[in-house]
């Protein structure tokens, strides 16, 4: 099914394909990952032995470190993954907890979401009068808080389908099941874990960025250990 989200992905990136035909297929890569997610839990509630909790490091470098995390926790929470960040020697760390699968949509999405992120950044001006390391931080969080929401809502409509079964437990509980089992994992590693305060953003361009996040293609080849993308500008 992840292979069909490639193909899928891969069209509707083509510059020859029009508007519409690149929003028909990135609403059915969307619809496909998240059907696979639902699919993996329930084959995992039958046999457990087929996806198991774990965790990975990714590293974030500048520019915009913290604003990458942002975004990866964005995509984590919304896929039913915790992610915790941390400093490193490079800049900034997310440490990501959750089923393999999840982890591995997580991967999945978060490199061509920060590649799509830096084209819309370059391909939006900065407004006379907002200084731009300001807005293209806002930016960014309006990119991500549309993406989450776009895939919280695919998760809820995947779990939701008619046709999904586990054989007389719902759906909800095991996927809540599996909410609790990562949150555990990530207690055991973390016992003292504290809630990071909300950023304040001065910029204008959430309003901006959350149009874009609306157009993103929800997919990509994966991102491994170290992978940042380019965003332009200088700040961490």
């Amino acid at each position: 099914m992840l292979e069909k989200v490639r193909k899928l992905l891969a069209m509707a990136e083509d510059p020859a394909c029009t508007p519409a035909e690149a929003e028909a297929f990135t609403a059915k890569a969307t619809e496909l990952i998240a059907r696979y997610g639902v699919d993996r839990a329930l084959l995992a509630a039958r046999d457990p032995a087929t996806d198991s909790v774990g965790d990975r490091v990714v590293e974030l470098l500048a520019p915009y470190a913290l604003d990458k995390a942002g975004l990866l926790a964005a995509v984590a929470g919304a896929l039913r993954c915790r992610a915790v960040r941390r400093r490193s020697e490079s800049g900034f760390a997310m440490h990501l907890f959750g089923f393999a699968s999840d982890l591995e949509r997580v991967e999945l999405l978060f490199t061509s979401l920060l590649v799509q992120a830096a084209h819309g950044l370059a391909a939006t001006a900065v407004p006379v009068g907002d200084q731009p390391a300001a807005f293209r931080r806002s930016w960014l969080a309006g990119f991500a808080y549309a993406v989450a929401e776009r895939l919280r809502t695919a998760e809820s409509e995947a779990a939701a389908r008619p046709g999904t079964s586990t054989g007389g437990t719902s759906v909800a509980l095991v996927l809540a099941d599996r909410s609790s089992e990562v949150q555990r994992r990530m207690a055991e590693v973390y016992p003292r874990l504290r809630t990071a305060s909300a950023r304040r953003l001065a910029g204008g361009g959430a309003g901006h960025g959350a149009e874009a996040g609306r157009r993103a293609d929800l997919g990509g080849t994966g991102v491994r250990a170290g992978t940042t993308g380019e965003l332009p500008g200088r700040p961490g």
